[in-house]
């Protein structure tokens, strides 16, 4: 398989495509992380605001400043509810423009495999939180192929064609974001798997929803023949669990780490 870069300039196709599945994921990580009401927090990789909403909703922060690389979607998150109480900036999280230990949780939501240098990024982390601070993260499980985009990358397999590799994928499984933390020097690790079913309201919300422009993934298939995209369709929509209704719910995996700084 070939690892291809993923590109999240289309910051209303991202939405569409992992809002539901992050909120969902992020409700859960955020409850079991616990972290302390009243904290300065900083959101790496914050994408459209979707955890940063998250965390306002569930822990009554002091402050929380949110980063993306992607100007869109640092462009889109400064449009939302959320923008009038989060600082939104654009940065790399492998160059944090904060000084040191200045937040007392640094918290990443689905992005620690797209990034380059994932070592840097840990380091990072670890070098703005306070002694002591939470530094936590959650990824899809792309190492076990149990993202959301699983139905479809399977059927892609089933047609015989070759499905892109996830950036990072090899760093998405417990064992893994575990060794990235233990290599930071960060303490009291603790890890989980968090399991989450989304509902569509049909097979054509679910295709629309999984193939973004950005994806690697939408143009291997829109480079397929007709009855090749034909031959897919068919392999994921008998793949896909369908309810009475019409509805279809799935499952997706999430890994989640969670440790101290050094104190």
């Amino acid at each position: 398989m070939v690892e291809l870069a993923h590109s999240f300039d289309d910051s209303a196709a991202y939405e569409r495509f992992m809002g539901r599945w992050s909120r969902a994921a992020g409700t859960v990580f955020l409850d079991w992380m616990a972290p302390p009401t009243g904290a300065r927090w900083l959101d790496i990789g914050c994408g459209t605001g979707i955890f940063t909403g998250l965390i306002f909703d569930a822990c009554s922060p002091a402050a929380v400043f949110a980063v993306d690389p992607a100007r869109a979607q640092i462009d889109h998150a400064r449009r939302q509810p959320v923008a009038q109480r989060a600082n939104f900036r654009v940065a790399d999280a492998q160059a944090l423009p904060f000084p040191d230990s200045i937040f007392d949780v640094v918290a990443s939501a689905l992005v620690i495999n797209f990034i380059p240098d994932r070592n840097r990024a840990l380091s990072e982390m670890r070098r703005t939180a306070r002694a002591g601070g939470f530094v936590a993260a959650y990824v899809w499980d792309f190492a076990a192929e149990l993202g959301p985009s699983w139905p479809l990358r399977r059927g892609i397999c089933q047609t015989g064609a070759g499905v892109p590799e996830v950036p990072g994928a090899k760093d998405s499984s417990l064992s893994a974001l575990g060794s990235l933390f233990e290599q930071a020097g960060l303490e009291d690790i603790a890890t989980r798997s968090i399991d989450v079913t989304v509902p569509f309201s049909d097979f054509n919300d679910f295709w629309q929803a999984q193939t973004p422009s950005y994806s690697p993934t939408t143009k291997m298939i829109a480079a397929m023949t007709e009855s090749d995209r034909a031959r897919l369709v068919e392999a994921v929509r008998a793949d896909l669990p369908l309810r009475q209704d019409g509805r279809i719910e799935y499952s997706a995996r999430a890994n989640a780490i969670k440790a101290r700084g050094p104190r």
